[in-house]
């Protein structure tokens, strides 16, 4: 089977793909939805690890990556950044519920934390 996304599938020719949630951090429960995606379906069911670009509610854009096949299934690893408001959040790593298609998007529902 193919890979999901070839290199350079980024909606802007980059590997990296956005990620727009819907809060201004992560937290068990939120979502967040990645766009640019060449087939979306077949990410969510068979995901392979992608560079994001996670645009918060406030604005604030930071780094991610979504890995696979770790012990804990996928994860979401996010740096620590500082909301508009100033308010630093710590780097962390957040397993990942599930993957969903949602039209011509995958979401990313977030479980928890990652025990160090």
């Amino acid at each position: 089977m193919p890979e999901a996304e070839p290199a350079g599938a980024g909606a802007d020719g980059t590997d990296t793909f956005p990620a727009v949630c819907a809060h201004t951090h992560l937290f068990p429960g939120a979502r967040c939805r990645v766009q640019g995606l060449s087939d979306p379906g077949a990410f969510a069911a068979d995901p392979s690890p992608l560079d994001v670009d996670l645009r918060f509610s406030d604005g604030v854009l930071t780094a991610a990556q979504l890995r696979t096949g770790t012990p804990a299934g996928a994860v979401l690893v996010v740096p620590a950044y500082t909301t508009a408001a100033g308010t630093s959040v710590d780097g962390r790593t957040w397993r990942v519920r599930e993957l969903l298609r949602a039209g011509d998007e995958v979401e990313i529902a977030v479980a928890g934390l990652l025990s160090p």
